[in-house]
């Protein structure tokens, strides 16, 4: 599976600080994960496999089974134990049962180490992958207490907050702070203005 030229790089995010939390950000400002090639996009992006990695035998089921995983990893990172969290999470353990691809260290044209893959990788242990590291981050107390709702209007981004302070507010600064900053000075010149 290459990387589509309809897949514009803004449009997949990777800075929510875990892998789990970036498949959660695929659905802002709409679905992302909306073909197997941008699906690719995502599983390279994200770091899940190595650049140059062979995907093209991932088919439309792989979207379903990320866009589940997705949702139950919603469910756990946004709820409390109530309504769906036990199914939830009895959804994520299992697929974390999973043994994630297998790499190997190989050396590249000029010799130096570089990470490949035993093989192609298949879903399963993609989402594997994935269903680990929410496990991770839902069982590391110090991690978990750093899961932050982005403050941007209307912006469902959780991230993982590892700023000195504890004080990020924003998915991005780049993008909801920037919003926000200049929201703020618009409201400031408006104000201003004489009636």
């Amino acid at each position: 599976m290459a990387l589509g030229t309809a897949t514009v790089a803004y449009e997949l995010r990777f800075d929510a600080g875990r892998i789990c939390l970036d498949l959660l950000a695929t659905t802002h400002p709409e679905e992302r994960l909306d073909s197997t090639e941008v699906l690719g996009a995502w599983i390279v992006g994200s770091g899940l496999v190595p650049r140059g990695t062979d995907l093209t035998h991932a088919d439309p089921s792989w979207l379903v089974g990320f866009r589940e995983l997705r949702g139950r990893i919603g469910q756990l990172v946004r709820g409390a134990p109530g309504h769906g969290y036990d199914l939830a999470l009895a959804h994520v353990n299992e697929v974390a049962r999973v043994a994630p691809p297998a790499p190997r260290a190989v050396p590249d044209e000029e010799g130096a180490l570089v990470r490949e893959l035993d093989g192609p990788p298949d879903c399963a242990a993609l989402l594997g992958a994935i269903a680990r590291d929410t496990v991770g981050l839902l069982t590391d107390p110090v991690a978990r207490a750093g899961i932050r709702q982005c403050e941007g209007d209307n912006c469902p981004i959780v991230y993982l907050d590892t700023s000195r302070g504890r004080r990020r507010r924003w998915c991005s600064s780049e993008v909801c702070g920037n919003r926000e900053r200049v929201a703020r000075h618009r409201r400031r010149l408006h104000s201003r203005a004489p009636d």
